[in-house]
């Protein structure tokens, strides 16, 4: 009878870590398939809804793209690598944290409140709706490169 409940019970723990990572790759995989497959008028919607994905599921290190308004520009970050900061107001009514390596990347300049923004990234979760970085090319050539689109420029 132990020896059935031991394996009942370790199938039950690898069902629901197998689901788990399931759930992940399935949201990775739409954030992928929506940047490259959508037209771009729909492109910003879907995306979004990936990323919304993650935020209720308070993933972390999960790569992303979506859209959102300017609703204030920070000053930048100067500790370490300089990191120019914004906050954006996405189609959920939630707000993230862009942190653009400006070492690495250029600085979106002119960019104002009421501005759109897209960006593709990586997004990590905090209680105040998360933060996207590596919005930029990696020198090393180890990491997928990110982007960020302003009227018809893209910064990477």
């Amino acid at each position: 009878m132990k020896k059935i409940l031991l394996i009942g019970l370790l199938g039950i723990a690898l069902f629901g870590y197998f689901d788990k990572n399931v759930q992940t790759t399935k949201i990775v995989q739409n954030v992928f398939a929506a940047d490259t497959s959508v037209s771009a008028s729909n492109s910003a919607s879907a995306s979004n809804s990936a990323l919304q994905n993650a935020i209720d599921n308070q993933q972390s290190n999960v790569q992303v793209a979506g859209a959102g308004e300017v609703i204030k520009v920070l000053g930048d970050d100067l500790k370490g690598s300089r990191h120019q900061r914004f906050i954006l107001k996405i189609a959920s009514g939630g707000t993230l944290l862009v942190a653009h390596n400006i070492d690495l990347a250029p600085r979106i300049n002119g960019l104002n409140v009421g501005d759109t923004v897209e960006f593709y990234g990586v997004y990590e979760f905090n209680n105040k709706g998360g933060v996207i970085h590596w919005t930029h090319h990696d020198p090393r050539g180890q990491h997928i490169g990110g982007w960020l689109k302003h009227n018809g420029s893209t910064y990477q």
